[in-house]
């Protein structure tokens, strides 16, 4: 049996002080799931599971200094890319994406909001995040208020949903993975579309508690992590999709409010 080295993982993302989502999700999501984590922080946050209390960007050539000493020296098999607070941090972000092979996964959460409710990056972000990156994403992940608010239409069932991201995956050339945890269906149902139009569903019961905090930013790091193991797309998504399952099923209840998830208690 062959000892392969680890997939190296690189999650760029901004930090959760309370540990539920951000970079603090990821590393625990690509450890868990047996890869090597590195981080690129692009701002601090002070939040709990009751809100985002304070934002602190980091300048955007620190965001680029931390890429670079990761890919120069470590090197990488996948990216995961969370939340980009403004312009500066993402056009540094596309400049590092555009040095690296094309064949690079990129697996991009379009963070806008948080669990919470709260305004994530500034107003003229969303805009370049669509405009420059999405393109160089293998996936996009986005929520439905996320993919409302990128794609401008008015997502009240699931075949706007399709739609939306069916016109998204067509203009940017790049998979969408819309995430329908946001509706009031009983069972939770994902939808994976394809350039083409390709379209597979994914469903599964929804769980009755609080404490999804940091659900998106697992989900993400999860596929880019499997997709590092060698895992195909549409596999990597299942496989991920069950991980934030029983991630959200062994929640420990920390918080009074949107509790985090509970990482370590999962075994594959």
């Amino acid at each position: 049996m062959i000892d392969r080295p680890p997939p190296r993982i690189l999650a760029i993302a901004g930090s959760d002080s309370s540990g539920g989502a951000g970079i603090q999700a990821d590393i625990k999501t690509i450890t868990m799931l047996g890869g090597y984590a590195m981080s690129a922080v692009t701002a601090v946050t002070a939040q709990n599971s009751v809100g985002v209390q304070a934002i602190a960007p980091l300048s955007p050539d620190m965001v680029a200094e931390q890429i670079a000493s990761c890919v120069s020296d470590i090197g990488v098999d996948a990216i995961k890319i969370g939340m980009l607070h403004d312009v500066g941090i993402v056009e540094v972000v596309d400049a590092a994406l555009a040095e690296q092979d094309a064949a690079l996964p990129v697996i991009l959460d379009p963070v806008m909001i948080s669990t919470s409710g709260a305004n994530l990056i500034a107003p003229d972000a969303a805009a370049a995040i669509r405009d420059k990156l999405f393109s160089r994403a293998m996936l996009i992940t986005p929520n439905l208020p996320e993919l409302a608010r990128i794609s401008g239409m008015d997502l009240d069932d699931s075949g706007a949903m399709i739609d939306a991201a069916t016109e998204l995956a067509d203009r940017y050339g790049c998979s969408v993975l819309a995430k329908g945890g946001h509706t009031d269906d009983a069972r939770v149902i994902d939808i994976l579309i394809r350039p083409g139009g390709r379209a597979v569903q994914f469903d599964h019961a929804r769980i009755d508690t609080p404490h999804t905090h940091g659900t998106g930013c697992t989900l993400s790091s999860a596929i880019a992590t499997l997709v590092g193991h060698g895992q195909a797309l549409e596999h990597a998504v299942r496989l991920a999709r069950k991980f934030v399952h029983s991630a959200i099923e062994k929640a420990p209840g920390f918080g009074a409010g949107n509790g985090p998830l509970g990482h370590q208690a999962v075994r594959n």
